[in-house]
């Protein structure tokens, strides 16, 4: 957890000619794997935000309900079950996630890669009793993974190999954050702060106030704030591996890998976080950032034009030019 969105107590009243929207409202549910909060300012009342709120759930639940390797009926899961063996038919949705998938790949040079899913199965977090693959799993998982073997046609997908899978976790989740700041703003919402997981997509901004703020956790001390970032019509999203990871024979194992070698990163760097003009694209530069360190992770994320970025490693803090524009003093 790198970051938390600040509540609101007891906001100013808003200046002359500004429209007054009440007080904040919350919507928080579970899905995704994860706690999604929106907290947001309805101007015409309760029955926008009991429209906004029911569009909201009713997406998420069908966007997890698609996309989701953890269900078996998914059309992911469907997908995944017939490599090998099958080509299996998409619909225009699924055609642009997988388009997205291509131009991902492409942009951070195979740091993320969709088919790593074999990977991923290998380094089990989740087990009571973590270990170590040897190098011969290591290299058979790896031999499953590559997103330019996948075969595509109009209207259809195909795994050629028999366990490969494609896993969206390492762009679902901010996906749907957009899509949902989107909601909220076809519903005509003054303002709000989408939340999901902390990977976060702000809305306008707060009646009476400049900015949202952020707060930063500090990974050196896992629950101790480390200052806070002001943003307006930003995404900004944290990868880190300082709460997710193992330790066997007193190395450290985190749970963000490196597709190219099949193991954790292990270049030091304990978090990085990035704002961008959109959560998608923040959170992708934050995981591949995270992947290739620094100083290479601060110069991949300065080549993308108006993100701004931070990364904390064991012994120091790198950032981009502009990232102290953000920070709130």
């Amino acid at each position: 957890m790198a970051l938390v969105s600040q509540s609101h107590r007891a906001p100013p009243p808003p200046p002359t000619g500004e429209v007054d929207a009440g007080p904040p409202r919350k919507l928080s549910f579970r899905a995704l794997g994860t706690v999604c909060d929106v907290q947001y300012f309805a101007p015409r009342g309760e029955g926008q935000a009991l429209s906004f709120e029911r569009a909201v759930v009713a997406w998420v639940e069908a966007f997890e309900a698609k996309y989701s390797r953890f269900r078996p009926d998914s059309l992911l899961s469907r997908i995944n079950a017939a490599a090998g063996q099958a080509w299996v038919e998409v619909d225009p949705e699924m055609e642009g996630l997988l388009t997205l998938c291509d131009t991902l790949y492409f942009m951070t040079q195979g740091v993320l890669d969709p088919t790593a899913l074999p990977l991923m199965r290998l380094w089990d977090y989740q087990s009571a009793s973590p270990r170590v693959p040897t190098t011969a799993e290591i290299a058979a998982a790896k031999a499953l993974v590559g997103w330019k073997r996948v075969q595509r046609m109009p209207g259809k997908v195909y795994l050629p190999v028999a366990g490969m899978a494609l896993d969206f976790g390492g762009f679902g989740k901010e996906y749907a954050v957009d899509f949902t700041a989107q909601i909220a703003t076809d519903h005509g919402l003054a303002a709000a702060l989408v939340d999901f997981g902390h990977d976060l997509r702000a809305v306008g901004k707060p009646p009476g106030r400049p900015a949202w703020h952020i707060g930063l956790e500090d990974p050196l001390q896992p629950g101790m704030p480390a200052g806070s970032i002001a943003i307006v019509g930003k995404g900004v999203a944290s990868s880190g591996d300082y709460l997710r990871r193992f330790v066997v024979n007193g190395k450290r194992y985190g749970h963000i890998l490196d597709p190219r070698t099949g193991s954790p990163v292990a270049n030091g760097c304990l978090q990085a976080t990035v704002i961008a003009g959109s959560c998608l694209q923040a959170g992708v530069l934050s995981t591949t950032a995270f992947v290739l360190g620094v100083p290479k992770g601060v110069e991949f994320i300065q080549a993308c034009l108006g993100a701004e970025g931070l990364l904390v490693t064991d012994r120091a803090r790198a950032q981009t030019r502009g990232f102290f524009n953000y920070v709130v003093t």
